[in-house]
């Protein structure tokens, strides 16, 4: 197994060091897009790909950069739906950062005429 492969393979999105101290106050909007997202079909087995959109506004913490991109990696070794994938991106960061706000849109490349965005929002939770 190459270096890479290992440290997504062994990443833990939950360890305190992968989040940071907010150090401002005032309201303001981190908006981040992961254009190589990858997981694999519950039943097939074929890869899905999608671009992540990520929008929140911190209060305490915010995501260190490299733990999101190892945290997003990691799903290409999961057999995993859309939705779930969704879902659990968003309930993971929502629960860590305890942002102000927070949205996630999971746009999923067309597979077999069918083109799926799924958007979770806090303001309708």
């Amino acid at each position: 197994m190459k270096y890479g492969e290992k440290e997504i393979r062994e990443f833990d999105i939950n360890r305190e060091e992968n989040y940071w101290p907010n150090q401002h106050k005032k309201n303001y909007t981190i908006n981040i897009e992961l254009p190589e997202f990858m997981c694999l079909c519950p039943r097939s087995g074929y890869p899905d790909f999608a671009t992540i959109r990520l929008s929140y506004v911190p209060d305490e913490k915010v995501i260190e950069l490299k733990a999101l991109k190892l945290y997003i990696n990691s799903f290409m070794y999961k057999h995993i739906s859309h939705e779930n994938s969704a879902n659990d991106i968003y309930d993971t960061l929502y629960t860590k950062l305890k942002p102000k706000s927070m949205k996630l849109i999971a746009d999923f490349n067309p597979r077999g005429n069918v083109h799926t965005i799924i958007e979770i929002d806090s303001a309708h939770n």
